[in-house]
């Protein structure tokens, strides 16, 4: 078996864990059966799970290189999760502050309408008034 050796890390990991497989595949075949079938299922298991750790790792430690922007864990990684958030809510404030000036308009505009009338205000508390209107409302038919 010839060995060679990168000097990356993960080279060097994928080395080792080669080493390690087939040292404990040279002792599989001694084993019973039932036992060889549950490590061989642990093995899944756990190749299964290293393959989303790897993944998860992978993208939290990418790093910016050149002059391309890419994942990282800085302060500009943090601020740029913090400004949509602060542009959410900064259109809900203005939002907010255009129905409160539309809802004062509106107001303002019945209020105009109302003292503007022949009828003063008071008119329109009076319960004979309602009754009145209804009344004019059954005659026109």
């Amino acid at each position: 078996m010839s060995t060679t050796f990168s000097h990356t890390p993960a080279a060097t990991e994928e080395e080792f864990g080669r080493r390690v497989a087939a040292r404990l595949s040279a002792g599989n075949l001694e084993l019973p059966h039932e036992i060889g079938e549950r490590l061989r299922a642990a093995r899944m298991q756990a190749v299964g799970r290293r393959k989303v750790v790897r993944q998860l790792r992978t993208a939290s430690a990418v790093v910016a290189k050149g002059s391309t922007a890419t994942l990282g864990s800085g302060w500009w990684t943090r601020i740029g999760s913090v400004v949509p958030l602060i542009a959410l809510v900064a259109g809900l404030l203005v939002i907010s502050a255009m129905q409160d000036d539309n809802r004062a308009n509106e107001l303002a505009e019945l209020d105009s309408a109302l003292l503007t009338d022949d009828l003063p205000p008071a008119a329109y508390t009076d319960p004979g008034f309602a009754q009145f209107l209804k009344t004019e409302a059954q005659s026109e038919r």
